[in-house]
């Protein structure tokens, strides 16, 4: 049955166990566009630490469509001091990192007496995932858990039907010894990809549901003497609906406070497809339903916890070479960051921070990818309360202008993510407040507009206004210092032709973000 895995933030989750067609006009100019935020009242809220990234157990000789593109990155072999991931990861102050992943459910913990043998993951054709059970030793969660501390960061957690009650004494003894060391946790999660029909193998919605009540009661019995009592999430799979309501009903009121999901929209990491759709507002738009669907389904069956997302990488099977570590993928991740907040997401998790192809950071140099920036760039500037947006263009809403709006972090204000898909039109967007009217906001805006070197979406080169982000001598990730302008919502701002911009505006009078 599946192990338990811990989730740590600096907060940490653990686990148990290509071109679209160019927009029609493209104007010198620009097109003139205006983008709505409806400041009244926000339309959700997100966890203080949302932006959320993954490490996963896959040994190096993990192969997709003839490629090995994980090298040293698994939790067991990671290099835990290497200046430039401990830079990468202390530059956010507080992220949540989640351990697990595909091979969670064949991990047993090395503490105690209830493991069997304690072995390294060998490639094994004939075992699930192709590989056989591995062990993770206590020296190297000692070894992880100084790396969090380190980091100021927390961490979280053949088709084959799992039946039976989950023998929960090997988690309960890596619990135990986790809070005896003082080890912060911020959750548990059970079970890898268990949910519905689910991959390789599947729990049944009522025996997974009575075994989450399981670990409820052994977390308050491990941490019920005093402190911060770690949350507990569930399923870590994907979603269905009728399974996850069951799931939801049979664990019981409280059981579970964050219902988790993954999402791999993008398909295949070899569809030679995946740059169009990563562009194409039509595909990245079909997502939105599972988004919906899920808080609805939190809504009915489980109102005590809310939705979150455990891991979501956009193509399945490591990422796509060339693609996911490019300019080009920020377009579907920071696009999914701002629609599932929108729809009530408390937390996301991007697979992976480092491994694969769809890594944040360089798999074997640790040398920040473009989504590193625009993971870093959403956790500074976008706090929790999440407002209402709407984008008109060219005398109707323009399906390449993305937009999504939140009260500034720790700042006042508000600031708007803006994304053009498109590659030849330009937007020139002015911004209005719908709680006050079509009267513009005063002060100044900061602007952060991120661009691909050289206008090739496929660089692993990001601008930032213009400069290239790279590191200091040091390994020191780069100051994201905004291009500041004194008009406030006055004059339009230019979103360039595949362009994507964070604008604070300053003196934005919201409402919804004084309340």
């Amino acid at each position: 049955m599946a192990a338990v895995l811990p989730l740590l933030a600096a907060a940490l989750l653990v686990l148990f166990s290509g071109l679209h067609p160019a927009a029609s006009t493209a104007a010198a100019g620009g097109e003139a566009a205006t983008v709505v935020v409806k400041a009244a009242a926000a339309v959700s809220r997100t966890d203080d630490n949302f932006v959320c990234a993954t490490l996963d157990w896959w040994p190096r000789d993990k192969c997709n469509y003839g490629m090995c593109p994980w090298y040293n990155a698994s939790i067991i072999n990671l290099d835990l001091n290497n200046t430039i991931l401990n830079n990468a990861v202390k530059a956010f102050n507080s992220l949540r990192i989640r351990l697990g992943g595909s091979l969670q459910d064949q991990v047993t913990y090395k503490v105690g007496s209830n493991y069997g043998d304690c072995r390294s993951f060998q490639r094994d054709d004939g075992g699930l995932f192709g590989f056989t059970d591995g062990c993770l030793e206590m020296n190297r969660w000692d070894e992880l858990n100084v790396f969090f501390k380190r980091t100021k960061k927390a961490a979280g957690g053949k088709d084959t039907l799992y039946s039976g009650d989950w023998d929960a004494r090997n988690a309960l003894d890596l619990m135990r010894y986790t809070a005896g060391k003082g080890y912060r946790v911020e959750s548990w999660e059970l079970g890898n990809e268990l949910s519905g029909s689910g991959v390789a193998a599947r729990v049944a919605a009522a025996q997974y549901g009575r075994d989450v009540a399981v670990l409820r009661k052994a977390v308050e019995r491990v941490y019920g003497g005093g402190g911060e009592v770690p949350k507990v999430l569930a399923p870590g799979g994907f979603y269905d609906g009728a399974w996850f309501s069951e799931m939801l009903r049979v664990s019981g009121r409280g059981a579970v406070d964050g219902v988790t999901h993954h999402i791999y929209n993008l398909g295949s990491g070899k569809d030679r497809d995946l740059v169009r759709k990563m562009q194409d507002p039509g595909y990245l738009d079909q997502v939105e339903k599972t988004f919906r669907d899920m808080a609805a389904t939190v809504r009915g069956s489980g109102p005590w916890s809310s939705p979150w997302v455990g891991e979501s990488g956009g193509a399945y099977n490591s990422g796509g070479k060339g693609v996911s570590d490019r300019y080009v993928n920020g377009f579907w991740y920071l696009d999914q960051l701002g629609m599932s907040a929108a729809h009530g997401t408390r937390v996301y998790c991007r697979q992976a921070l480092v491994g694969g192809n769809y890594c944040l950071l360089n798999t074997t140099t640790f040398v920040p990818n473009p989504d590193y920036y625009g993971a870093l760039l959403w956790h500074r500037l976008m706090g929790p309360v999440v407002l209402k947006a709407a984008t008109t263009a060219g005398g109707g809403g323009s399906p390449y202008l993305r937009s999504y709006a939140h009260c500034s972090r720790e700042k006042p204000g508000v600031t708007v993510l803006l994304i053009n898909l498109s590659n030849a039109t330009a937007f020139d967007v002015s911004v209005a407040g719908g709680a006050l009217g079509a009267v513009p906001c005063g002060g100044r805006r900061e602007e952060y507009h991120l661009s691909p070197r050289g206008g090739d979406i496929r660089s692993q080169v990001v601008l930032l206004n213009g400069e290239a982000l790279t590191l200091g001598p040091g390994g020191e990730i780069p100051e994201l210092r905004p291009a500041v302008v004194g008009d406030g919502c006055a004059a339009p701002l230019r979103v360039a032709a595949r362009g994507i911009a964070f604008v604070r505006f300053t003196e934005f009078k919201a409402p919804a973000c004084a309340a």
